[in-house]
């Protein structure tokens, strides 16, 4: 059986992921590349062994008929041209998240991709992480219940990545739009995938990207430079509410001045609480008292496993036809989100999804 022939749309941090998933995959071919920086281009095209190398995914597009199937990884401005025209070229997509810059982009590529019958898919991978999967478990059991309440967090002490993500034409926002994605959605989809129905959120610019401190940073861009731009928010935090009842809280941060960088997940039902934070604890109740269960091990989540099994999935779906577990549906609904947070930011009152 042929390979699936990957092209690749942006080859910068992001992309090494997909790229080793791809090349573990028998399945795949890597195929053709895409960046605007020829150094970046030319050491990922060494490194993988693709001697197909373009600066304009137009061309690679038109040139590389053969090509199935595109994961778009670039900055954020460019997720939706790069999808649709992908899509238009009869391509199946991935593309990373946030989906695009805004809800209106991100009904478009939907649109592209129902106009031409191919898989749009978006890259929320911590749907793919065994914690994920071990939450689904305990909801699944019964043991949550109804879950009426949530918190969300995914903060960093220092850890703006610097280049693009501080400047906004190419974000579109700050922690909000690249971290707030995840847990948002991870609770979202162990929710059962309510929509949002309103949203009352606050940014801050107080601590900009600290790009004066010697303390070194846990991601970097590798478009970092003396030279970045920084006109997004350092923290965001919001107050949304879904159509079945359920409240989430969420907060943010690339720079906030705290213990350390941390991330945690809780959910509140009426028969049990659960917290991930990494090691899973379920708060109860048993024989009439109140009762703590802790897993009896961290659930530990490798980068490289969860983007594996997003890849695997997406290729799944591409060459048997097996069903998404993120649909286009899912990033629309994230960018109604993300919008509204933003906009209720600005105006300082709750916004109507």
């Amino acid at each position: 059986m042929d390979k699936l022939k990957i092209g690749i749309i942006g080859t910068g941090n992001i992309a090494a992921v997909h790229l080793d998933a791809y090349r573990k995959d028998p399945r795949c071919e890597i195929y053709a590349l895409c960046d605007l920086d020829p150094k970046v281009l030319a050491a990922k095209g060494e490194q993988y062994g693709v001697k197909r190398l373009y600066a304009d995914y137009n061309a690679m597009l038109k040139e590389n008929p053969e090509i199935g199937a595109v994961s778009v990884c670039t900055w954020n401005s460019a997720h939706a041209p790069a999808a649709i025209a992908a899509l238009n070229a009869g391509k199946h997509v991935l593309c990373e998240k946030p989906m695009a810059m805004n809800a209106r982009e991100a009904a478009e590529m939907k649109k592209a991709a129902e106009r031409n019958k191919k898989i749009l898919t978006i890259g929320f991978v911590r749907r793919f992480g065994s914690d994920c999967a071990m939450v689904q478990d305990f909801i699944n059991g019964g043991s949550v219940g109804e879950i009426y309440y949530a918190k969300a967090a995914y903060i960093r002490r220092n850890g703006c990545p610097g280049g693009w993500f501080g400047d906004k034409s190419r974000s579109g926002g700050g922690p909000l739009i690249d971290l707030g994605v995840h847990v948002i959605d991870l609770v979202r989809y162990l929710a059962g995938s309510p929509k949002a129905v309103s949203v009352y959120g606050a940014t801050f610019t107080k601590l900009k990207n600290r790009a004066h401190l010697k303390s070194a940073k846990a991601w970097v861009s590798i478009g970092q430079s003396e030279k970045d731009v920084f006109d997004v928010e350092d923290l965001a935090a919001a107050m949304i509410r879904f159509d079945n009842g359920m409240v989430l809280n969420v907060e943010t941060s690339f720079t906030l001045n705290l213990e350390k960088d941390y991330g945690k997940m809780e959910l509140f039902g009426v028969n049990g609480g659960i917290k991930l934070d990494p090691t899973l604890s379920l708060y109860t109740e048993m024989n009439g008292y109140l009762a703590d269960v802790k897993a009896a091990f961290p659930v530990e989540v490798s980068f490289e496993d969860v983007f594996a099994g997003e890849i695997r999935h997406f290729t799944d779906a591409v060459l048997t036809g097996s069903p998404l577990k993120v649909s286009a549906d899912d990033g629309v609904e994230m960018m109604k989100i993300l919008d509204a947070v933003y906009a209720s930011a600005q105006s300082g009152h709750e916004v109507l999804v």
